[in-house]
């Protein structure tokens, strides 16, 4: 199963404030998120899914926390509380791809055994404290870029 990192990152490597406010709306790149990911399970922390305030449509929803009392009563979502057994649980189900999609501490988690990453980089910094680990060139290539009105999104693949 493939492990794919997927985030829209400012200029400065933001990629949220730690109140849960995204800090900018950009229609174009959510429009890229939602057709990338649709019909893919998606994996996220749960502070990401607290923003969110809903499982997203057409996917299931995988969340990660720690907290052992977190419960929620919507059948396209899964709590577990590490990401080897979220990992796990979707590898035992034969999914060919999870699209991980944030936040820090999640990504942090996971850049490390992920096979690719769809990165929106926008063409502006954000005000915010949430930062999207650094990519390093040694372990990532760039196999294709997609320029946007707003943001290019880069494709990159483990070397």
């Amino acid at each position: 199963m493939k492990k794919i990192l997927i985030s829209a990152v400012a200029k400065n490597g933001v990629i949220g404030r730690s109140n849960g406010e995204m800090p900018w709306h950009v229609k174009e790149e959510f429009q890229h998120f939602k057709n990338t990911t649709l019909g893919y399970p998606i994996l996220m922390g749960r502070k990401t899914f607290e923003t969110l305030g809903k499982p997203l449509k057409g996917r299931l929803n995988i969340i990660i926390t720690a907290n052992q009392n977190f419960k929620l009563i919507f059948d396209e979502v899964k709590i577990f509380h590490s990401l080897k057994e979220a990992v796990d649980f979707l590898e035992i189900r034969n999914y060919d791809k999870v699209f991980i999609i944030g936040g820090g501490e999640i990504y942090k988690q996971s850049i490390t055994s992920a096979d690719e990453m769809i990165i929106s980089i926008m063409d502006f910094e954000a005000e915010g404290d949430i930062f999207f680990p650094d990519i390093d060139e040694k372990v990532w290539k760039d196999v294709r870029k997609d320029k946007r009105n707003q943001f290019e999104i880069i494709y990159y693949v483990r070397r």
